[in-house]
């Protein structure tokens, strides 16, 4: 009582620091109650979600990884020793089936060439001129015979520098994208100088392997996915192509080969992806893994009916998906199971959807408590 007496503003401020500490323990017990009464309904009745069983597409797959291959490869050299005089392309460029790439030094040949055209047309007029006179008695079968000899002596050597010239022409043998230019006007090419390279992307083979186990259900025409890490949001299909004749003894793997079609022209010869090939599609029963209970060797789940009443269902498990489980038995299309909540549910005890009516007008009622 002393210290009252002899301190009594101290007094006053300690009564108002516990009156403010009991006030706050208070109202933080009460929104404890609040929060608690949002996820439990009257009577201690629990608000959990709720997802329907529904049926869906599930894919058996086999998955692996793959080299993209070119449909048709090759590397352009030069026939014949000789100075390149025009290059008619740049690096990358797409190409057609039979366009002139390069072209070697050929004056010789032009000139040899043009000496053999003059030659093969004397040769054709003295033919033409003797087989008038044969028509009138005026030269005999013997001349004609020599004549047409000699004309095709004249075609024989004609055709023979047209080979020679077209020699000194590098064409694409398909269509495709070309690779780097390795020369230049003036260089001196032989038959070991690459000129560059042609691919055809258009269409890609992808070259994988599986295990030996999965032969027997692997088939030409069934349905490949490829990825890239290049193009992450892009997905590639095509078609499985061949299936390897031999197992590798030490792998115990079988190679398969896929045509994907590449008219973007994404991917590349010696990409690396990943592949999904479909084996099936079924359409399946399927649930949120979440709302699967396991005891001992059996799963279960916690149905709710009309009634709100939840109930616990064992169900046979098939097939799970990231996300989702297939079931096989113990529901059906539409049944409404408990994904979220579950701990606070026991079987045969009301609950409340939190996306129900009833759970909508509890939660604006504890929203009004708390105003």
């Amino acid at each position: 009582m002393s210290f009252v007496r002899h301190h009594p503003i101290l007094f006053g401020f300690v009564i108002l620091a516990m009156s403010i500490f009991g006030l706050t323990a208070y109202t933080y017990i009460q929104n404890q109650q609040r929060e608690d009464q949002g996820a439990w309904g009257d009577n201690q009745t629990p608000i959990v979600i709720t997802k329907p069983a529904e049926i869906r597409p599930l894919v058996d797959e086999i998955e692996s990884i793959g080299t993209a291959k070119a449909n048709e490869s090759v590397s352009l050299a030069a026939k014949v020793t000789d100075t390149v005089s025009d290059v008619h392309f740049e690096d990358g460029a797409l190409v057609e089936k039979g366009d002139i790439l390069l072209e070697l030094t050929n004056s010789e040949e032009r000139a040899m060439l043009a000496e053999a055209k003059t030659t093969l047309d004397e040769a054709t007029r003295q033919y033409n001129r003797l087989q008038n006179l044969i028509d009138r008695n005026l030269a005999s079968e013997q001349q004609l015979d020599e004549a047409k000899a000699r004309v095709e002596t004249a075609q024989s050597r004609f055709d023979a520098i047209v080979a020679r010239l077209d020699d000194r022409l590098i064409r694409a043998p398909f269509s495709g994208v070309l690779g780097f230019r390795n020369v230049s006007p003036g260089t001196l090419v032989s038959q070991n100088t690459v000129v560059t390279t042609l691919d055809d992307i258009r269409t890609i083979k992808l070259d994988f392997s599986i295990s030996e186990r999965y032969l027997s259900s692997v088939k030409p025409g069934q349905e490949v996915i490829a990825k890239s890490t290049a193009w992450p949001e892009e997905s590639f299909t095509g078609k499985v192509q061949t299936v390897g004749s031999r197992v590798d003894p030490v792998t115990r793997s079988v190679s398969v080969r896929a045509r994907i079609d590449n008219e973007e022209l994404m991917l590349r010869p010696g990409m690396l992806l990943t592949i999904r090939l479909v084996q099936s599609r079924t359409n399946a029963l399927v649930i949120p893994e979440e709302a699967i209970i396991p005891i001992q060797d059996k799963h279960y789940v916690y149905r709710v009916g009309e009634d709100h009443t939840a109930r616990r269902q064992q169900v046979e498990i098939g097939r799970q998906r990231p996300g989702i489980v297939e079931i096989i038995s113990g529901l059906e299309e539409g049944d409404q199971v408990i994904t979220e909540g579950v701990i606070k549910v026991r079987p045969g005890i009301k609950v409340i959807p939190k996306n129900s009516q009833a759970a909508a007008n509890r939660q604006k009622e504890a929203r009004h408590d708390q105003v």
